[in-house]
C-alpha cells in the first residue's frame, strides 16, 4: 500500500505567518528620532535584524533600515555594540 498525502505521511509543522508590526491602523510610524523603537530591530551585536525574523514587510524593512542608518549617522544609535 502506497502512502499518499492522507496515508500517514506527516506534514512539516505549520508556522502561522507573522503580520507586519508597522502595517494596520494605530501602528507606530518609523522615525529615525524614535531610538527606543529602532533599538528593537537591532541585534545584540548592533546589526539590523532581517525581515524574515522580525516579520516586517519588505517596504517597511527598507524604511526601517534607512531610519536606523540615519540615526547611526546622527549619533543617536551606535554602529556596533560591545
Amino acid at each position: 500500500m502506497a502512502m499518499g498525502a492522507q496515508g500517514g505521511q506527516r506534514r512539516p509543522f505549520f508556522r502561522r505567518r507573522k503580520t507586519c508590526p508597522f502595517s494596520g491602523d494605530n501602528a507606530p510610524k518609523i522615525d529615525y528620532k524614535d531610538t527606543k523603537l529602532l533599538q528593537r530591530y537591532i541585534s545584540e551585536r548592533g546589526k539590523i535584524v532581517p525581515a524574515r525574523i522580525s516579520a516586517v514587510s519588505t517596504l517597511k524593512q527598507r524604511e526601517l533600515a534607512a531610519a536606523i542608518k540615519r540615526a547611526r549617522f546622527l549619533g543617536l544609535l551606535p554602529y556596533v555594540l560591545k
